[in-house]
């Protein structure tokens, strides 16, 4: 979709006032490109007009059964028709107030966790003799504006008795040396670019309103030289520990970078993610290029499996013979879910055996099964599954037009075949890659914000940034009281000590 379609030319064979004759070649092609023209307008018309989710409805599903709107005329009740007892005494027992605070029609309590700051008003006049028999309570969320203060160390000095010599007390960990940015300052500003998406620039805003004047040169400085000086250190050691692991997925993200060589243009670099769904880790490594030589060289000494889309990079990784090369269900999806204005009737009945894996796969999360449990569920059902859509995809392959949006869809599955079948040999692997996907979200929503990045040294350390922030999630970590904590430290910590620091070890 985007690049024009390639002209071509009509061999006329004969025309007479009314008709004209055209070879066979020429008429296919002809066909192919009204194919391919109608594919791409329904394609950009989903982009602008419809919807962004791949949620699949089939029309069998779609009818739901109507609602009874009205009783059958003897089901209907009428006073004439109903016995009320009369005479029968009626008693309760009347409960005691609680002691806790009525929860408001459909809102929830406040949480508990939050300091109270409690105001107690009096009536006017209180007469003699009047007793305090409770009281009514409301309560309200407010909110206390962020505060810039400065933290001054003085350390005083004493000078020791007969001259010798001079005791003051040792100065606490910084972040940087003759850095004037604090902890909590650095963390603020790393947490709001890449966790919320706030550029520097209207952060630069806050910090006016709050009476400090800094420029975005400075900041940058600050997060740079955290990123590259102090946080490469832990990215090295989560490095490390992802090409221990036995199955990692991978995918990739193209992102704006300024290049000095290109003026007055971006460069398109990309931002590999690594992501250990079983260990709940995750890696961002930038590239310049989305060449194939990126992951050879990344997974060159890496055994295990690796679970990719079917960019064509990936495949001389599957060529290893140490390396399983699993595919993405997801994507297979995602083409035939492209292909319903193509070919309606054969994408459903795609769509609809996909669907039954994926039922397979909930049945497994809902029941909590264990790594051996789901790959016994899934031979037991998946299986049969799979081999009715080899079948499907055999078959209708033979019916359809190579080029045409279904024709594209079922060759990408039959290509990819065996690669998505190997989520059966064991419980740990995933249908899909949707859990890295998820991990590359929030940079797709900061690039919206950023636009673009200064320079191919600040992509990498984004780099390691998102990945560090990335492991706080995956570990339910509040980022901002991680990099609190463990900027001042790693700068003294010891290379045995730095694998402490990680969000996935980091005790609070």
């Amino acid at each position: 979709m985007g690049k024009a379609n390639k002209p071509f030319y009509i061999k006329i064979i004969s025309e007479t006032e009314n008709t004209v004759t055209i070879d066979r070649a020429s008429f296919n092609e002809l066909l192919q490109q009204i194919e391919d023209l109608k594919a791409e307008l329904a394609q950009l018309k989903r982009i602008i007009f419809g919807s962004k989710k791949e949620g699949f409805i089939s029309e069998e599903n779609k009818k739901q059964p109507e609602l009874p709107l009205e009783f059958a005329e003897e089901e209907k009740t009428t006073e004439s028709n109903i016995d009320i007892p009369t005479g029968i005494p009626v008693s309760y027992i009347r409960e005691q107030p609680s002691t806790k605070p009525n929860k408001a029609h459909g809102r929830e309590l406040l949480p508990a966790h939050l300091r109270r700051e409690e105001i107690v008003i009096e009536p006017n006049e209180i007469p003699e003799g009047s007793k305090k028999i409770g009281a009514e309570i409301t309560e309200s969320l407010e909110y206390k504006e962020a505060e810039i203060f400065v933290k001054r160390i003085v350390r005083n000095k004493y000078a020791l008795p007969q001259e010798e010599g001079v005791i003051i007390a040792s100065m606490p960990n910084q972040v940087l040396p003759k850095m004037i940015a604090g902890g909590s300052l650095l963390a603020y500003i790393i947490v709001s670019k890449y966790v919320d998406h706030l550029p520097i620039y209207r952060q630069l805003g806050i910090f006016n309103r709050l009476g400090v004047n800094l420029n975005d040169s400075t900041v940058g400085g600050w997060i740079g030289q955290v990123s590259s000086t102090l946080l490469s250190k832990l990215y090295d050691e989560y490095k490390k520990i992802l090409l221990k692991n036995n199955y990692l997925q991978v995918d990739e993200t193209p992102i704006k970078i300024l290049d000095k060589d290109k003026k007055g243009k971006t460069h398109q670099g990309y931002l590999w993610a690594i992501h250990d769904p079983v260990n709940k880790m995750a890696l961002f490594k930038y590239d310049k290029t989305r060449s194939k030589s990126v992951p050879l060289d990344f997974f060159e000494k890496y055994k295990g499996a690796l679970q990719t889309d079917g960019y064509s990079g990936y495949v001389e990784l599957g060529n290893k013979d140490y390396i399983v090369h699993l595919a993405c269900m997801a994507h297979a999806r995602r083409k035939f879910e492209q292909s319903l204005d193509n070919d309606k009737k054969r994408s459903e009945q795609a769509l609809i055996l996909i669907q039954e894996l994926y039922k397979i796969e909930r049945q497994a999360k809902e029941e909590n099964l264990t790594f051996e449990q789901r790959k016994e569920l899934r031979l037991e059902k998946a299986k049969p599954i799979l081999e009715k859509f080899k079948i499907w995809l055999d078959t209708n392959r033979k019916y359809v037009l190579p080029k045409s949006s279904i024709g594209k869809a079922i060759d990408y599955t039959l290509n990819l075949w065996l690669k998505l079948n190997d989520y059966l040999l064991d419980g740990r692997y995933e249908i899909d890659n949707n859990l890295i996907e998820n991990k590359i979200r929030p940079i797709a929503i900061g690039k919206k914000n950023y636009l673009f990045i200064g320079s191919h040294d600040a992509a990498q350390n984004t780099a390691i940034i998102y990945t560090l922030l990335a492991n706080c999630k995956l570990n339910d970590i509040n980022p901002s009281e991680w990099l609190k904590d463990i900027l001042p430290k790693i700068n003294e910590a010891k290379t045995n000590e730095l694998i402490d620091l990680l969000p996935h070890n980091w005790k609070k």
